[in-house]
């Protein structure tokens, strides 16, 4: 896997911006096959930062009703919450 197979995309909600503002840490959706290690390496290169600590679990899809009876579900996906060290800070724009 690539390091763009395993972070997909920065999430940014306003718990995250809040997160990052005062924890230093940012949420980014990856690969559900990805470990912990693999997000450190991959976010490390692919944002020139360095990792303190990585948290992970796994989000369970929502359950969606279009304009028939048939129930649907958004993919479940992999949350990654990332520490990064004193000072690095991720650039969203």
């Amino acid at each position: 896997m690539t390091h763009y197979d395993v972070v997909k995309t920065v999430r940014l909600t306003e718990k995250g911006t809040a997160q990052s503002a005062n924890a230093n840490q940012y949420t980014v959706v990856a690969s559900p096959r990805a470990s912990k290690v693999q997000i450190r390496k991959a976010v490390e290169a692919l944002f020139s930062v360095k990792v303190l600590k990585v948290n992970t679990l796994n989000v369970r899809g929502k359950a969606r009703r279009q304009m028939t009876a048939a129930a649907g579900r958004d993919p479940s996906w992999k949350k990654a919450i990332v520490t990064l060290k004193e000072g690095d800070k991720i650039q969203l724009t």
